[in-house]
């Protein structure tokens, strides 16, 4: 009878340590997992932080290049009508295409989701499940005459994506997040008119409790389209008289 109670003793030890040894197995897993994510995410960033600094520092050489490239266009204009002709002419399109830096008056509208109040975790209340209510505000303002328009900083030309990816919208290959901030340069009146008329976009998107404001500005600096178009399918038309 001792011995049996040993043996069961002994069985019962057994499994008290085995249950130990597991928890402290899982323990060390859990901490070493979140050891290594740590580790992944420090080097991410700090891969993220060197590919910020190398993409200002080419930014940095590629203004550098085009003020030399002005500054040569403008010693030939001042010597030929046709060159100062044509330099005004590339000046024009370049802004027209947007990869040019421009400035002036217009308006500036910033959107953002409800209150978390208002949400309740309602996913349909959320700007990223209501992207197109930002492209009817860039179609009401490029309706309205704007000369130039930027989302987030991000330069809007006819090749611009804005499309939904998970929980962002990418714009021009850039994930975003609430707010949203987009900036007009044009005839000041015109674009707040084309967003603030009743019943308009502006006044739909305050009835479903978006947060967003239009503020007019004497001066605003849109910067230029970064990314560069190549054309595989479509050529110019060479006409022959």
């Amino acid at each position: 009878m001792k011995k049996f109670e040993n043996n069961i003793a002994i069985i019962l030890i057994c499994i008290i340590l085995g249950v130990i040894l597991a928890i402290q197995f899982k323990t060390v897993n859990l901490t070493t997992d979140g050891i290594i994510s740590t580790q992944k995410a420090q080097q991410l960033t700090i891969e993220l932080k060197n590919l910020k600094n190398e993409k200002e520092e080419l930014f940095a050489t590629l203004s550098e290049l085009e003020a030399r490239i002005k500054e040569y266009e403008e010693s030939e204009s001042k010597g030929s009508v046709y060159v100062k002709r044509l330099s005004e002419d590339i000046q024009k399109y370049k802004m027209i295409s947007g990869y040019e830096d421009v400035q002036g008056p217009g308006v500036v509208v910033t959107i953002d989701d409800p209150p978390m109040e208002v949400q309740f975790g309602d996913l349909t209340s959320n700007m990223i499940y209501n992207y197109d209510l930002l492209l009817e505000i860039i179609s009401n303002l490029n309706a309205a005459g704007a000369e130039a328009i930027s989302i987030n900083e991000q330069r809007y030309t006819n090749y611009t994506e804005i499309v939904p990816v998970g929980n962002h919208i990418n714009i021009n290959g850039v994930s975003f997040v609430p707010p949203f901030v987009i900036k007009a340069i044009g005839y000041t009146q015109t674009l707040e008119s084309a967003l603030n008329f009743p019943g308009g976009i502006i006044w739909r998107i305050r009835s479903q409790e978006f947060e967003v404001e239009v503020k007019p500005e004497k001066n605003i600096r849109i910067s230029r389209y970064t990314k560069n178009k190549d054309f595989k399918y479509a050529e110019p038309i060479v006409r022959t008289n």
